[in-house]
């Protein structure tokens, strides 16, 4: 093994590939841990293999973002190419999906989110990584998320080595546009990212090859199966996520990484009340990946500042206690009230009749849609299907729409009376049945079959286009993975 490269004392090897190998070493002026990734002699008598290693120091020494791993230096020494880069201490996905199969979706949506921010950022600078993939994304043990091996990426400013009609990356997690070969733009990116995040939360890829068709005869062919029929658990707002990304033609993804980002945090907001770092910490600890010392390290601020780590060392443990003192106080209170109801109250005493007050010129409508659908009242948008509260509305007529990504969209105009939400008018609108596909559209497989969620619950109400309500027409018709434990940049 080497000892030295430039300034740098190599302490041991992590990790192997097919034309790499990552050293971890010290960068002895500044005592700092790094990450030496050295081309294997090997792969670098090869031309294009030397010029791409070369190209990719260059494009990663460009780039300075919280979600990339970071580049030094570069080295020519005895004929061997070396790239010097920030060090990370955590796992690679790839590991992390092996040791526990999936990862709850509140997880999965955080990684996946993080990802995005990395290829929003290397996408406006006109790269497209072309091998997102789970051995390429790494967590720190801080509960940070970072993209690397960038071996294969097109860099607009240095051409490409790639010939035309030649499909580069790793097959499983192509995008069908890269599977013919054909040029690349960023929503190449966007497929192999869904791609990642239908694994993370599945447990499976969504293209497995069999015995009659391979995995890339499906990605540019057939559509994958819904996520929650896999894991029922995922909810509807993520699985539509993870169908956009995986569209097959690239008009009809997610126009950027940056939507797909905003995306994720709109969902994140409703299921994850924590710091998202923390809340990676905590699903690493769970998996042993980290010590219970590290994790409290990292997620209690006073381990920071060397103050005693008394009381509650960790987020789950401050909410068990919380959660525990509130539940004593709520206990304490009803047995409280309960004594002094006791003591107050005279015999045959009748119970007083709970009132419910209606507000003047003011009425209520419960909206429901098969599968689903984004709502519209009187041209502002209110949400999407199923949407639980009855929605307060004036007194008099007004304009519903209905859009589906899949169907034309269909308003519906409803005479709302004055009333309480208990006498909320119901509104149901069925795509399956009633809806017109746009053109070039198929019914999503499985999309019309689970009628039981959301409006199922409005029996009795008013169907779309009876009663008070009626119809006014459809409007606007890269190598081998890194192994576990510490790795930088990925072995190729």
């Amino acid at each position: 093994m080497l000892e030295r490269i430039g300034n740098c004392r190599i302490v041991e090897e992590v990790a192997s590939g097919g034309m790499a190998v990552v050293y971890r070493a010290v960068q002895d002026p500044l005592g700092r841990t790094v990450a030496i990734k050295a081309l294997k002699s090997s792969a670098a008598t090869e031309e294009n293999v030397a010029t791409r290693f070369e190209r990719e120091a260059k494009s990663l020494a460009m780039l300075q973002h919280e979600n990339i791993i970071h580049v030094y230096d570069f080295h020519r020494e005895r004929g061997a190419l070396f790239i010097v880069m920030e060090y990370v201490q955590g796992i690679d996905l790839y590991d992390l999906l092996d040791k526990c199969g999936r990862l709850p979706y509140d997880v999965a949506a955080i990684v996946a989110m993080q990802v995005a921010r990395a290829l929003d950022y290397v996408h406006y600078r006109s790269i497209v990584h072309r091998d997102i993939k789970p051995a390429n994304v790494m967590l720190s043990r801080q509960g940070g998320v970072k993209v690397m091996d960038f071996g294969i990426a097109r860099d607009t400013n240095f051409g490409d080595l790639t010939e035309a009609g030649t499909g580069i990356g790793t097959p499983a997690y192509m995008s069908p546009e890269q599977v013919l070969g054909d040029k690349l733009d960023a929503r190449s990116d966007i497929f192999s990212l869904g791609v990642v995040l239908y694994q993370m939360v599945t447990g499976r890829k969504p293209f497995i090859e069999d015995e009659k068709r391979s995995a890339m005869h499906k990605i540019r062919l057939e559509k994958h199966e819904g996520v929650r029929k896999l894991n029922p658990e995922i909810p509807r707002e993520l699985e539509r996520i993870i169908d956009k990304c995986l569209e097959k033609q690239p008009r009809d993804r997610w126009r950027s990484a940056q939507h797909i980002v905003m995306a994720l945090e709109r969902f994140l907001a409703k299921h994850v009340e924590m710091n998202h770092h923390a809340r990676l910490v905590l699903f690493l600890r769970a998996q042993n990946v980290i010590t219970q010392l590290e994790a409290e390290e990292y997620l209690n601020p006073a381990g920071l500042g060397g103050i005693s780590l008394a009381g509650p060392t960790n987020m789950q443990a401050r909410h068990a206690v919380r959660a525990g003192a509130v539940a004593h106080a709520v206990t304490f209170g009803v047995l409280a009230m309960m004594l002094g109801l006791i003591h107050v109250a005279p015999l045959g005493a009748t119970p007083e009749t709970q009132t419910v007050f209606r507000k003047e010129g003011v009425g209520f409508v419960r909206v429901h849609a098969y599968p689903w659908a984004r709502i519209s009242i009187d041209g502002k948008e209110v949400g999407v299907t199923p949407i639980a509260k009855p929605l307060e509305l004036r007194e008099g007529k007004h304009t519903i729409r209905f859009v589906h990504d899949w169907y034309a969209p269909k308003e519906l105009s409803v005479e709302v009376p004055g009333g309480t939400s208990t006498a909320a008018r119901s509104l149901v609108f069925d795509f399956c049945k009633e809806g017109t596909l746009l053109s070039g559209k198929g019914i999503p497989a499985g999309s019309c079959d689970a009628r039981a969620e959301g409006g199922a619950a409005a029996g009795g109400g008013a169907a779309a286009g009876s009663g008070a309500a009626t119809g006014s027409g459809a409007a606007t018709g890269g190598g081998a993975a890194a192994g576990s434990g510490a790795a930088a940049g990925g072995a190729q």
